[in-house]
């Protein structure tokens, strides 16, 4: 359910209510019983819970069978994936000499 704010028109006395989109909201202030209007809200922030909001849960079936394979192998693997899927070195020695200047 959002809260809402409301402010009186008559003594400025701004309170917040928090109530259903069909519920009928309040006419009358708290403190003087002056009319009220619905002031602007900032809205509510938004949190992400459970499944289905991280870029892996969508991977295909073939990706997340190969990475939970990779996870059996105790993390004996010297290469990982990045977020965009490609392969990045993980700190393995390259093979390859350093050019001499």
């Amino acid at each position: 359910m959002p809260t809402y704010e409301y402010e009186c028109n008559r003594c400025g006395h701004s309170f917040e209510k928090f109530h259903s989109i069909s519920a009928t909201p309040p006419k009358r202030c708290p403190k003087c019983r002056g009319k009220v209007r619905r002031r602007v809200g900032m809205g509510a922030g938004l949190l992400f819970k459970g499944s289905g909001f991280y870029i892996t849960d969508y991977r295909s079936e073939g990706y997340k069978k190969a990475a939970k394979s990779e996870q059996g192998d105790g993390g004996s693997s010297k290469t990982s994936k990045d977020s965009s899927g490609k392969p990045s070195d993980t700190g393995a020695k390259s093979s390859k000499p350093a050019a001499a200047k």
